[in-house]
Formats: structure tokens, C-alpha cells, sequence
């Protein structure tokens, strides 16, 4: 019985601000965050070596057809330059590390349905002569997470985190509107949706 109240406690700690658990879990999640980019880097410099775009068009979500309902799961994993990745690479780290600190199940859950929602949604209502790849429905998607978590959960913690990604990044909400034909701003406003879900249905009780 007393090892299971230690382990509960170690748990709340690592959620609560300010203690030990709370900064080393915080570390854990940006080290796992900067392992997962260079992975990311690794399938763009495959994709080039194949020949630019030969991934993208075989994972990427392409609307309205059966062929590109995979891209729901390996869009995410895919960029269509370099460019492209340096722009989703730094907020993919910052976010995901203050999503993962919630606790890595949450994470792999929340990660879960923001792709679905944005994913499927980009497919139902997306160009149909487009091909939709990239990481940034996800970023939304844990920008809306990160900023319900705090209302649902009342932390003024998720709050602050944010707000402080929001003046780092607040030139990306432009790109929710339908400003640019280049970008899917269907998955970035759906991505945001998702992570509004996700905090809901995940949050702790």
C-alpha cells in the first residue's frame, strides 16, 4: 500500500509546477521531442534522394479518394521541401515537449485523434487535385490542446505556455484563413480543433 501512494505521488508531482518531478519530466519530453525531428529529417532527405515529392504523393492525404486516405496516418511525416520542415520543426519541439510533459499516454492519445481529426477533415473537405502533407495540423492541433488543457484543467501553467508560443508564433493564425493556396489552412484550423477535443476528452479529472 505504501508503495503504491509514493508512486501516485510521484505522479501528481510531475504535473504540478514548480517541484522536481514536474522539471525532470519537463526534460525527459524535450529530449524525446529532438530525437523525433531528426526523424523527420531523415524521411525529406529520403524523399529527395528518391526524387522530390515521390513520398509526398505516396503518404501525403490527397481529398475525395480512397488512394490518399493513408495520408490521414504518414501526411504528418512528410514535408514538401526543406523549407517546409525548418517552418514545423522548431514549434513541433516546443509544443510537443509541453504536451508530452502531461504525461506520454495523453500525449500518444491526443496525437492520435488531432491527426485523425484534422486528417480526415482535410480529406472530406480538402482540393481534391492537392496533395496535403506536413506536420503543421499537429501543431495546431497541440496549440489548441495546450491552451483548452488550461481552462478545462484550470492551469494557469498550460495558460502561460500558450500564451508565450502564441507571441513567438501568432503570425501563424493567419494561416487558418484561406490566404494562401499553398496552405492547407483547412488542416491548420481542423488541427486546432482536434487539439480542443483532445483536451477535453483527455483531461485529467
Amino acid at each position: 500500500m505504501g508503495y503504491g501512494w509514493a508512486a501516485g505521488a510521484r505522479t501528481d508531482d510531475a504535473g504540478r509546477f514548480g517541484t522536481e518531478a514536474f522539471y525532470a519530466s519537463l526534460g525527459r519530453a524535450f529530449v524525446t521531442m529532438c530525437a523525433v525531428v531528426p526523424a523527420l529529417f531523415l524521411i525529406e532527405a529520403i524523399d529527395v534522394a528518391l526524387g522530390a515529392g515521390t513520398l509526398d504523393v505516396a503518404g501525403g492525404i490527397i481529398p475525395h479518394t480512397v488512394a490518399g486516405l493513408d495520408g490521414v496516418l504518414f501526411s504528418p511525416f512528410l514535408h514538401g521541401d526543406w523549407e517546409h520542415l525548418y517552418g514545423n520543426a522548431v514549434p513541433l519541439i516546443l509544443l510537443g515537449t509541453f504536451v508530452l510533459a502531461g504525461g506520454a499516454r495523453r500525449f500518444l492519445w491526443s496525437t492520435a485523434l488531432i491527426m485523425l481529426v484534422a486528417g480526415l477533415g482535410v480529406w472530406f473537405v480538402g482540393d481534391p487535385d492537392t496533395v496535403v502533407v506536413g506536420a503543421s495540423g499537429v501543431i495546431f492541433g497541440y496549440l489548441g490542446l495546450l491552451l483548452t488543457r488550461g481552462l478545462v484543467e484550470r492551469s494557469w501553467w498550460h495558460l502561460a505556455v500558450a500564451a508565450f508560443i502564441g507571441l513567438l508564433y501568432w503570425y501563424q493564425f493567419f494561416n487558418i484563413l484561406p490566404t494562401d493556396q499553398r496552405i492547407s489552412w483547412q488542416g491548420h484550423g481542423l488541427g486546432l480543433l482536434g487539439g480542443v477535443i483532445a483536451a477535453i476528452i483527455f483531461r485529467r479529472r
